[in-house]
């Protein structure tokens, strides 16, 4: 049993976090989160699906984590109802083993997708564990985007199910954090709380950590690379980076331009055989899932980052991960005027009006044509990102959640700033020397070719 305790002698604070979508690390956010609450003297405990290759425990950075073998796939309502309701046993389950094993917790953080853990939280409250719900998605509105506006009574029914299971979630927290103001305003007026109940807590890159390195695996000069990073599901626009390849490559010829798309999700199969009925086989790469080491390269090597999320009632209010980790390895993009993207991304990213894929194309290739351009877009994504929408300030609010929930102070900063950036990753790779103008410049200029190679930048 883990007993963390504060200089005072007292007990710690424990906070369990539950995630089903994604393993922890593999969770970004999720895996801040958990860090920002260590460093700040809490003890925390994380419950979540397995990986391939995940243990069923483990203790990581101060952090105990508890997996569980995930649901097959889900398929159709039935299978959905299946997955939530498997997952939600193992959770509930696990929670009791977390509570043997690491000790009493305090407060239970539930994160959606689904909106189920209100459940559990109100058996736990029994015992007077507060519940916070870390908002990351919104179920109503991704049942819209996938199927459209309900019609007939089936269909009625179930949007009517999931609205009331994010009331539920709603108003059985203590306390709400929302990923962006869209967010918010939903809590507040179809959640029916006060303000004062819910913290904008935006989902910003770690920037001293997320660093442009040089890549380890040059390609050649005169290539080009659009990258994608996601997840792949219906409601996602990724055939829209195979339809942008195709229109550069076969109609504009742009024959040395490559794409890679990094992640996995329901459609990378039909993706794969899209882009082979393109004849895009030659110019497109599928990585699968990658973790945070793999994606610093390939952020790192590729040329032009793109967001190809269409506009519907869940994307226009969401914040898309992808835009920060692309301003944060100063990789310029471009993507389509959605309102939380352009909150995101301000006049550091290109932007094409929503289904524009003609105007969506003409400005990879403003970008392609125009290496000055490139070196300012991503000179000034890489300094929002810094500035702006990095994690420091955002964890300082997150952690505010639970020193205001517990009464737990302690005067260290919620992410420790180091004396002196290091110049070389944990593993050796070299970091981009960010202060040194011209060098940067040409960097993302030349970006994963041998040249950049041939004169690497400090770290």
């Amino acid at each position: 049993m883990s007993n963390t305790r504060t200089s005072s002698g007292a007990r710690a604070p424990h906070v369990l976090i539950i995630v089903q979508n994604l393993p922890v690390p593999l969770d970004r956010r999720v895996w801040l989160e958990c860090q920002a609450l260590v460093t700040r003297g809490y003890q925390v405990s994380v419950i979540c699906p397995k990986g391939p290759g995940d243990p069923a425990f483990e203790r990581l950075d101060g952090v105990d984590i508890y997996k569980y073998k995930p649901a097959p796939e889900a398929k159709g309502l039935a299978g959905f109802a299946w997955e939530f309701a498997y997952s939600w046993v193992r959770t509930a389950w696990l929670s009791l083993k977390v509570r043997r094993r690491s000790g009493r917790f305090d407060v239970l953080q539930a994160c959606n997708p689904p909106d189920t853990y209100w459940a559990l939280a109100l058996l736990w409250r029994l015992g007077g564990v507060k519940f916070v719900f870390d908002h990351h998605d919104l179920n109503p509105e991704l049942f819209r985007s996938r199927f459209g506006e309900p019609v007939g009574l089936a269909k009625k029914l179930q949007y009517r199910m999931l609205v009331w299971l994010e009331r539920r979630t709603f108003r059985g927290a203590d306390q709400i954090i929302s990923t962006n103001e869209s967010y918010k305003a939903i809590a507040v007026h179809r959640g029916d709380r006060d303000p004062a109940d819910v913290t904008v807590v935006r989902s910003g890159p770690d920037t001293r950590q997320m660093r442009p390195i040089v890549p380890e695996q040059p390609r050649a000069a005169d290539a080009v690379n659009l990258v994608y990073v996601g997840i792949m599901g219906p409601q996602d626009g990724v055939d829209t980076v195979l339809h942008v390849v195709d229109e550069l490559v076969h109609r504009r010829g742009r024959t040395h331009v490559t794409a890679t798309m990094l992640g996995f999700g329901d459609c990378l199969e039909d993706l794969k055989a899209e882009s082979t009925a393109l004849g895009l086989d030659g110019h497109v790469t599928f990585t699968g899932r990658v973790d945070r080491v793999q994606m610093a390269e390939y952020l790192s090597r590729g040329d032009i980052g793109v967001c190809p999320d269409p506009r519907t009632p869940l994307n226009d209010v969401s914040t898309m991960n992808k835009t920060m980790e692309y301003m944060a390895y100063a990789l310029p993009s471009v993507a389509f005027d959605l309102r939380e993207t352009l909150v995101s991304g301000g006049d550091t990213v290109l932007y094409a009006p929503d289904g524009d894929l003609g105007a969506f194309v003409d400005q990879v290739e403003r970008l392609l044509d125009d290496p000055a351009l490139r070196a300012e877009i991503g000179r000034s994504a890489r300094a929002r990102a810094a500035e702006i929408m990095d994690w420091r300030p955002q964890a300082e609010a997150y952690v505010g959640v639970f020193d205001r929930l517990t009464g737990h102070h302690l005067d260290v900063p919620a992410v420790p700033t180091p004396v002196e950036l290091p110049a070389l990753d944990a593993q050796g790779r070299t970091y981009v020397d960010l202060d040194d103008a011209d060098g940067f410049a040409d960097y993302i200029v030349h970006r994963g070719s041998a040249a950049v190679r041939e004169t690497p930048s400090g770290g």
